[in-house]
């Protein structure tokens, strides 16, 4: 019973992360180059594919600072994703979709199947490093509008 309401409330937390962490790199203008798209979905690729082989390392790597320090170690943040993101740390289709600016954040919609065959729009809000690197800044999950892929 403990166990079920906090992984609830793990998942409320991170439907709302993406409205309480700040940018740490530079600002993100509304448009992004053919070279950003391509970072961006080579992140969420990434981070997706370690997701399918239990490497918290990596996946975690992928994440932002923010994110890193919320969750402090990659063994909690993989167990928040396996407890409340379930369709995107078993995802068995993946297909991406538009990416611009919402809300004044810079989020990739990314179509996946989960593991029991239903579909969800993931929304991955980004951010760009210092560096210029990308890292994921956090992400919500909704049922996908019914559509063919």
């Amino acid at each position: 019973m403990l166990i079920r309401i906090a992984s609830k409330l793990v998942f409320a937390l991170l439907l709302i992360l993406p409205a309480m962490t700040k940018a740490d790199g530079p600002a993100v203008g509304a448009t992004v180059d053919q070279a950003d798209t391509a970072a961006i979905q080579a992140v969420i690729s990434h981070q997706l594919g370690a997701f399918h082989h239990d490497d918290g390392q990596a996946a975690f790597a992928d994440a932002s600072p923010s994110i890193q320090q919320i969750f402090h170690d990659p063994d909690t943040f993989m167990q928040m994703v396996k407890t409340g993101y379930l369709p995107v740390y078993r995802s068995s289709h993946v297909e991406f979709r538009d990416l611009g600016m919402i809300d004044g954040k810079l989020i990739q919609q990314v179509y996946m199947v989960g593991p029991d065959g239903v579909a969800v729009l993931a929304l991955y809000e980004m951010q760009r490093q210092p560096d210029g690197s990308w890292r994921i800044n956090g992400c919500s999950i909704a049922r996908a509008p019914d559509q063919g892929v």
